[in-house]
């Protein structure tokens, strides 16, 4: 069920008048990514013991045993010809994300999901686990206990219930970097900023509020990217700690989102409207069978038949009248127009798309 369109509406009307003549700037760290400076995925294989019997069945998932007898091995224990049979035991694939600048011996989370047939995770202690990065090379080890947050449960007649995802669980702080990536942003002599949002007015707003700082340190080489260079006498960590915070005002193309799936529309500030006249009703058909029973007569030998019979009504709600909306009108007067239809969020996603097949909307309409 959606929400009344008069909350729809009064969401849309606050937005419109928060990004009004009171225009908000933001820094240039939120709205740009700084060259170099990111996360890097890690991926590792291991395996989880400890499990209540919601692991592995070491039949159906052969990697499951061979990785519990190549761990065993290594201990010193031969187990190629023994029957292992326990279900206490499970395959996982372990990731994590290296945050940039992580120095060796900091913690950060892991990730851990079953590749088999487990049940679940719940309690089970991860071994040790390294994790790599694109080049191969380990850049931290996993272990601990896995917490998936979730709960299930069965009975013997074959029920049950589970919330959540038991086959996926979280580590916290359970990995441990062990080697850093090399990556020198003192002695960089350019920086590239990446906005988040291209454009050529942000661009260039950001290029002049830098410029305003520190005269000839910054150009703007395209609608995404910004590229800056330290005064004579700074480095480019000191540099980008000085200009991150500089105030800029973005600015986007005007643009219509609309997500068909749960009927929300997000409609940006500078969407315009041209002169176009609207009108919706509702229509509806209803269609009732009222199915006859004729019975032959007696001694005729005849067979009893249903006849089928309906009944079409049709009902088109009166009284809508054609909304017009003026030349140039902004977000809160196509607002306005059409919760004076009385449109709800469903329709008003077919409208806004006919209006702009009739080349009345000024915006980009993207459909998720």
């Amino acid at each position: 069920m959606f929400r009344p369109l008069r909350l729809f509406s009064a969401v849309l009307l606050c937005l419109s008048l928060a990004t009004g003549p009171a225009l908000a700037s933001s820094r240039i760290k939120d709205i740009v990514e700084f060259e170099g400076v990111r996360d890097n995925m890690l991926v590792g294989y291991g395996i989880v013991v400890g499990l209540n019997g919601t692991g592995d069945s070491l039949r159906n998932a052969p990697f499951t045993r061979q990785s519990m007898e190549a761990m065993l091995e290594r201990m010193g224990i031969n187990t190629r010809d023994a029957n292992l049979n326990t279900k206490n035991v499970a395959a996982v694939m372990v990731t994590a994300r290296l945050p940039a600048f992580s120095a060796a011996g900091s913690p950060i989370d892991a990730t851990v999901s079953a590749m088999g047939d487990a049940k679940s995770l719940q309690g089970g202690t991860l071994l040790v686990t390294p994790l790599m990065g694109a080049d191969g090379e380990a850049y931290a080890v996993a272990q601990g206990t896995v917490q998936t947050g979730s709960v299930s449960a069965g009975g013997a007649s074959g029920s049950s219930i589970s919330k959540g995802v038991p086959t996926s669980g979280r580590i916290a702080s359970g990995a441990i970097v062990e080697r850093e990536v090399g990556f020198q942003l003192a002695s960089m002599g350019q920086m590239r900023m990446t906005l988040r949002n291209p454009d050529f007015t942000t661009s260039r707003r950001i290029a002049e509020a830098v410029n305003r700082r520190f005269p000839g340190t910054a150009h703007a080489e395209n609608p995404t990217i910004v590229a800056v260079r330290p005064p004579v006498g700074q480095d480019m960590t000191a540099f980008l700690a000085q200009i991150e915070n500089l105030p800029v005002q973005p600015d986007n193309a005007a643009k219509v989102v609309i997500d068909e799936v749960s009927g929300v529309i997000v409609m940006g500030e500078a969407v315009r409207v041209s002169t176009v006249a609207i009108a919706q009703g509702n229509l509806t058909i209803r269609v009732q069978e009222f199915p006859a029973v004729v019975q032959p007569a007696p001694f005729s030998q005849g067979e009893t038949v249903v006849i089928p019979q309906s009944e079409v009504d049709v009902e088109e709600e009166r009284g809508k009248q054609f909304i017009t909306v003026r030349n140039g009108a902004a977000l809160s007067d196509l607002v306005a127009g059409l919760n004076a239809l009385g449109v709800t969020p469903r329709d008003m996603i077919s409208i806004l798309q006919t209006i702009k097949a009739a080349g009345a909307l000024q915006a980009e309409i993207e459909v998720m």
